[in-house]
Parts: C-alpha cells; structure tokens; sequence
C-alpha cells in the first residue's frame, strides 16, 4: 500500500511538469520606470509576456512590480489567464485579417508552407506561441510593442473556420 501511494506520488509530480513544459512562453518587452520621489528614484518594472500551447492557444500578459522577476511572474499568471482559441488551416491562418487595436494595425496574410513566419518581434512570437509557421505580416501606424500585440490578438481571434461561416449562413436561410 505504501509503495502504490509513492509512485502515485511520482506521477503526480511528472504530470505537473509536463504539463508545465507544454507552454511556449516568451518575454517580448521589460520597462523600467523610475518615479522621482522625496528620498531619490524609485524604479519598477514592466514585463510583456506572451503564452501559448503551439496548438492553436494563446495569451498575453502584462505584469508591473518592483523586481524583474515578480513582474515577470505577474505577467505569466496574467497571461494564462487571457488565452485564446486560434482558428488554423494546416500551419497558417485561414484567409488575410488586419487586427486593430488604438492607432496600431497588423495585417496579416496566408503564406504557403515552408515560407514561415514573415514578421516583426511581438507578431512573430504571438505567432510562435500560436502554432501559426507560415504567415506574412506587416505592423501599420504604432511599432508600440503592447499595442502590436493587442492588435495582433484582435486579428487573431477574429478569425473563423470555413465551417463555422458556412454553418451560420445555412441558419440565417432557415430563419427566413
């Protein structure tokens, strides 16, 4: 009975691990903000995290705290939090899409296979966490790194499966 109890103990701890070792994630940007105050300056950090599973999920995250390593922590909990269904076709995206987010815009586009990921530093690892290895893209107005996201993420989850637009045009003809 104590040895049953032990090796359960075991597989406890290599499904954990493994389930940690699924998620690709991926520090994008680190601020530091100094606040000019009484005694001196005092600095925080900013950490830009993006998560995903490489099967189709993923999220982003934003975390603020006094060290590097609690904010980027904050921003790992924050970002598992926010994931996202991604619709696929194959390695890509379905058809073109521009994701908009305040005065950023990201467009991205359906690349044959083998011509891999054609994007700038947070559209390329939002795409990596996604799954997506062949995609081009261009970020229009805003180079700001959260903006490129959020708006990469709009585009992302706009997307939708052939079957899914078709299902819905076949309820909309039923309904008249």
């Amino acid at each position: 009975m104590a040895e049953e109890k032990r090796t359960r103990n075991f597989g406890d701890k290599r499904d954990a691990a493994a389930h940690q070792e699924e998620w690709f994630e991926k520090v994008i940007a680190i601020n530091r903000v100094s606040k000019v105050v009484k005694g001196g300056k005092r600095m925080s950090f900013s950490a830009l995290i993006v998560v995903g599973d490489k099967k189709g999920n993923v999220g982003y995250g934003f975390g603020k705290a006094n060290e590097v390593a609690e904010a980027i922590r904050k921003g790992l909990n924050s970002a598992k939090k926010s994931i996202t269904k991604v619709c696929l076709v194959g390695t890509t995206i379905p058809y073109e899409v521009t994701g908009i987010y305040g005065a950023g815009r990201v467009l991205l586009k359906p690349a044959g296979e083998g011509t891999g990921i054609i994007a700038g530093g947070p559209v390329r690892a939002v795409c990596e966490a996604a799954g997506i290895k062949d995609v081009l893209s261009k970020c229009l107005n805003s180079n700001n790194p959260i903006n490129v996201i959020k708006a990469t993420m709009n585009g992302l989850t706009k997307l939708r499966a052939k079957s899914d637009i078709l299902n819905s045009r076949s309820s909309e003809q039923v309904l008249e």
